[in-house]
């Protein structure tokens, strides 16, 4: 039991690490983080924008860390939006976008390069085993903080 704790862990773990890192190399180009790399991705695949908040739910960072990040993204004029508002919708600006194709385009190598000896088959079953245990955690967490209550 400890050592399937402790595969488990350690491999999620070290993933993260790795990905971390990878954004971080493939974004210090630009001067920016590895936030960044998330907000510019689903930016990219919102073209109608996204509020603050909508981009914290899907990025999963705290509504801070990503006015942070938004106000970076504003200086270096690849997104518009009113920070005064609430609720304001974030668009990519043209620079936004050649910015985000390049993110984009990096960031399918860095999968392609992940999952490079599997099959589609076995690269299906890995992210929906993935989907799987992320769901079944939740709900086993959530059914701690139940019987807390």
């Amino acid at each position: 039991m400890e050592d399937l704790f402790v595969d488990f862990t350690l491999s999620i773990l070290r993933l993260n690490k790795l990905v971390q890192k990878i954004k971080t190399f493939e974004i210090e180009k630009f001067g920016l983080k590895p936030i960044h790399v998330m907000c510019g991705y689903y930016l990219n695949k919102h073209p109608q924008g996204l509020t603050a908040k909508e981009l914290s739910e899907l990025t999963f960072e705290d509504k801070a860390a990503i006015s942070r990040a938004l106000k970076m993204m504003q200086e270096r004029g690849y997104v518009n939006y009113d920070a005064d508002r609430r609720n304001a919708i974030i668009n990519l600006t043209e620079e936004g976008k050649r910015f985000t194709s390049i993110i984009c385009a990096r960031a399918e190598k860095a999968v392609a390069a992940g999952s490079v000896d599997f099959t589609e088959e076995e690269r299906n079953f890995f992210y929906k085993s993935l989907d799987v245990i992320n769901e079944n955690l939740r709900a086993y967490y959530e059914e701690l903080i139940k019987k807390r209550q």
